[in-house]
């Protein structure tokens, strides 16, 4: 499969998850300030990387895709709402190229809509019941309960570091939080749930494991390294914003790690400053301190060998995977850090 085929699938899938997730929403009251809103943003959704590979994981395995459409639907909803809340708690300014929901309505407002959505999620869950039936349904909706508890979790370290201006975060503790906040949900789960879906009775998801978090650390890493040198028309979010945020990525945990001691100092005065405080001049030193010891090229280095290992377990983890969408599984290897978006 080349580029093109790969990201005409992913649009395809993504825009089915969408589709469906937006047929099945409420729009009654509060229209205005609630559904509207919600609907809005949700058809705004990026790429769709994550009901993508729950659908392309059940049609490799020989499942139906309507079989595998409402749980897409409920994935792309739960990382909507994850979305809405980490723009709240991380003080973010644009999302998508435009203002982050909270800019546009207010805090309680964006919220309460994110609350809705992840409410939203777990009932179109109940629709698997009559489709998949009851016990495979339950299994389903227990993987979706795990992903929910790991992706808080990490969350909760990650603004846990942010908080105590901790800096001495080694790249196993990035990595822990990261299986955590993003493997589980945008990786693991989606193989394992779209198997799953395909195989009622295949009892071994656990050989989706290591891929998922191979790949999923990948794509954070990158998507950190484009939140620093990538297009802001392209990356569609603010630029530099992980800096301005205090963001442990593995770039400033590098940083923390190899700067002088005078060096570090202003690094913690900078990171324990408001973030509304924090000035462009300061951002822009801790950029330049970042480039001059290559602390980029460090995490692309570190994502590369997250990739290698992702290929090296990909043939045993879908060794009974065929077709296309099989193909469109192994392209991830190469889309997630050659993306530039």
């Amino acid at each position: 499969m080349d580029r093109k085929a790969f990201l005409e699938r992913l649009g395809e899938y993504g825009g089915l998850a969408r589709a469906t997730l937006l047929e099945r929403l409420p729009d009654g009251e509060p229209r205005a300030y609630l559904y509207q809103p919600m609907r809005e943003f949700c058809a705004r959704s990026g790429k769709g990387i994550r009901p993508a590979l729950l659908i392309a994981s059940c049609r490799a395995f020989g499942g139906r895709l309507e079989d595998a459409l409402t749980s897409a639907a409920a994935l792309e909803l739960l990382h909507n709402a994850f979305l809405i809340h980490d723009d709240i708690q991380d003080q973010s300014e644009s999302r998508r190229g435009i203002p982050c929901l909270h800019a546009q309505l207010g805090a309680p407002l964006a919220i309460n809509i994110g609350d809705s959505m992840l409410a939203n999620a777990f009932r179109l869950l109940r629709s698997n019941f009559s489709r998949l039936g009851p016990e495979t349904a339950w299994r389903v909706f227990d993987e979706f309960d795990h992903l929910v508890s790991e992706s808080l979790e990490g969350q909760a370290m990650e603004l846990g570091w942010i908080r105590d201006n901790e800096l001495s975060i080694r790249p196993e503790d990035y990595l822990r939080m990261t299986l955590k906040k993003t493997c589980w949900y945008s990786f693991m789960h989606p193989c394992r749930i779209g198997s799953l879906i395909a195989r009622p009775h295949e009892p071994n998801l656990d050989a989706f494991n290591a891929f998922g978090f191979y790949l999923g650390a990948a794509f954070q890493i990158q998507d950190d390294v484009l939140n620093l040198v990538g297009s802001h028309d392209r990356y569609g979010k603010e630029i530099f914003g992980d800096i301005y945020e205090g963001k442990r990525t593995l770039m400033l945990s590098r940083l923390a790690a190899v700067v002088d001691p005078t060096e570090r100092g202003r690094l913690s005065r900078f990171l324990a400053t408001p973030r509304n405080a924090r000035k462009e001049a300061e951002v822009a030193w801790v950029f330049n301190a970042m480039e001059r010891h290559d602390c980029v090229g460090y995490a692309g280095k570190a994502a590369a060998k997250l990739v290698e290992g992702a290929r090296a377990v990909f043939p045993a983890a879908f060794a009974s995977a065929s077709g296309v969408d099989r193909d469109f599984i192994a392209y991830c290897l190469d889309f997630v850090t050659g993306r530039d978006a």
